[in-house]
């Protein structure tokens, strides 16, 4: 980090740091990217897909042929998402038996499905098709009335009550009527009705059969029906999923609701309020000026980013009303956030040149551009350890308390409107953390321990928390992870200072969403991917561009007051 008053100049000993992240690189690709040694929980998807648009005709030809619907002639409401069986990957992942799954069972009984939403012409409601993503073959359906019984019902299931509404839905329909309806769809989809077990006894809801013959594990396949108004309303076939595996799920979940909501949420707030107070503290130190930028820049990749998920949304049944509530309730959530990184940009710099010491330089200060440019060399380099880094750290945790993952539609690529844009939010991850959690938490946390590894360790525990959602278990592996991880942030941070680790922190990201983008095939999506991959030299060059000798001010050579002290 460079003393205030002094020309900058980023000391980095690139040869060293070149070959390190070259040993990254290569780990990346052999933990990641290569199929025959990838791990489980790091493994880039690299599986070509069918388009929406195919996926969209499947399910208009498989429509046509369901009793009772009339297909729209215009099509510019049919909806198309990702949807997944998270708990059947998960237990599969768990279990080490997902290869074996994906060889025998995958082709039929899919965990990752295109939803295609289709609306009723005379109805109303929808007629929901579910697609297999890599062979555009109809694995299962649901429709969905207006006036259906089934809303109030599967929200009661969803938090774990039993209801018997679900009975009087069905219209009191037979065992016997039940079957009939179902073996006309179970004919249809290629099975053998005298091959099936029956599971459901007369009187209770809903209609399942089960196949002796297809198990793997504990889980066996399960044919699921439900019914309305005298036919059948829904047709789910997959694997169970033990109720042990569910139980420890659940918990887990809620240890990471914990960590989230009561560590990361509660200390960011305090960390927030710090900050209001030591940027009026030090205000003799900076200027309110400065994080303006940063912070629009903040603003708007969280609002595009949330922008983009609409269609997760849409496929979630909500109104426009609601969306319209839940977008503007979000923007005014990001506001806050904006403010607080904002308020931490300007209190951490004032508080770093108090001392005397210059983590992120003004433009026009002698040597900036250079500063700059050496900073963007030096965060890809840090990147490229730090993928090496993540993925030996997965590579350890696998085979110490037994990590694993599973998938999630929520962070999905495909639920987006432009899966293109996704990466920009590496830029709001990048600014945004190492503004809080580096640029004013470290100095923060050093007027309040007086050790500098504390300082470091202790914002680093409060963003690995803000971690603890993502489908990863046991939902301790990311705050792990991340506890080395943001070391090293906290590293690059004190010795390159803000900018390089806002450089390596974007770059990590964007490495990452840029190849999943790569990864998904299509022309636009790869070119996409190298693009935000290569965004980062890019403005780097053009700020060193912008930002000659010509421009820089002179340095006033009185030292700074406490350096004198």
């Amino acid at each position: 980090m460079n003393p205030l008053g002094q020309p900058l100049q980023l000391k980095a000993n690139f040869k060293r740091l070149g070959l390190l992240a070259a040993i990254g690189l290569i780990l990346f690709f052999v933990f990641q990217i290569f199929p025959a040694t990838s791990s489980q929980t790091t493994e880039i998807p690299s599986t070509s897909f069918i388009t929406k648009e195919q996926a969209k005709q499947s399910a208009r030809s498989f429509a046509a042929s369901v009793n009772d619907y009339t297909l729209p002639n215009d099509d510019a409401k049919t909806l198309v998402t990702y949807q997944t069986h998270s708990d059947i990957y998960g237990y599969m992942a768990k279990t080490k038996q997902l290869d074996t799954y994906n060889q025998k069972w995958e082709t039929s009984y899919p965990y990752d499905v295109f939803r295609v939403r289709l609306p009723d012409q005379d109805k109303g409601g929808y007629l929901n098709v579910d697609v297999h993503m890599k062979t555009g073959k109809v694995v299962g359906f649901k429709r969905e009335l207006p006036s259906s019984l089934y809303t109030a019902i599967e929200t009661e299931q969803s938090t774990g009550k039993v209801t018997t509404s679900q009975v009087l839905a069905e219209g009191n329909i037979s065992l016997d009527e039940k079957q009939q309806l179902a073996a006309g769809v179970l004919t249809e989809f290629g099975y053998e009705v005298p091959a099936l077990q029956l599971e459901t006894r007369d009187g209770e809801a809903g209609l399942k059969y089960t196949d002796s013959a297809k198990a793997i594990g504990d889980s066996k396949l399960e044919l699921n029906f439900t019914f309305e108004e005298g036919s059948v309303r829904s047709f789910d076939p997959g694997f169970s999923v033990p109720e042990s595996h569910t139980d420890y799920v659940k918990a887990q979940t809620r240890q990471a609701n914990w960590m989230t909501y009561g560590g990361y949420a509660f200390l960011t707030l305090v960390l927030g309020v710090l900050a209001i107070i030591y940027s009026i503290l030090t205000r003799t130190h900076t200027s309110f000026k400065r994080g303006i930028i940063l912070s629009v820049v903040y603003f708007a990749a969280s609002v595009i980013g949330t922008l983009n998920m609409i269609p997760l949304l849409q496929a979630q049944g909500f109104s426009n009303f609601m969306l319209a509530f839940l977008m503007l309730f979000q923007i005014g959530i990001t506001l806050v956030m904006s403010a607080t990184i904002y308020l931490s940009l300007v209190a951490g710099d004032g508080m770093w040149r108090k001392i005397g010491l210059n983590p992120w330089p003004r433009a026009k200060e002698p040597g900036y551009g250079k500063y700059v440019l050496h900073s963007m060399y030096a965060g890809y380099l840090w990147a490229f350890i730090l993928l090496g880094v993540q993925s030996i750290l997965f590579f350890i945790l696998e085979r110490s308390i037994g990590t694993w993952s599973t998938t999630s539609a929520d962070q999905s690529t495909f639920n987006m409107s432009y899966a293109w844009i996704f990466p920009i939010m590496a830029w709001m991850a990048g600014i945004g953390e190492e503004a809080v959690y580096r640029l004013f938490g470290i100095r923060m946390m050093q007027k309040i321990v007086r050790n500098t590894f504390i300082a470091c360790l202790i914002p680093t525990i409060i963003w690995a928390l803000g971690h603890t959602l993502y489908p990863i278990y046991p939902v301790i592996t990311r705050p792990i992870e991340l506890m080395v991880i943001g070391l090293l942030f906290s590293l690059i941070m004190l010795r390159h200072g803000f900018i390089a680790v806002v450089f390596a922190h974007v770059i990590f990201d964007s490495l990452l969403m840029g190849l999943s983008l790569i990864f998904m095939g299509d022309a636009l999506n790869m070119a996409a991917g190298l693009f935000w991959i290569v965004l980062p030299a890019i403005v780097g060059y053009v700020v060193y561009k912008f930002n000659p000798k010509q421009k820089e001010k002179p340095y006033v050579t009185t030292p700074h007051p406490e350096v004198l002290q």
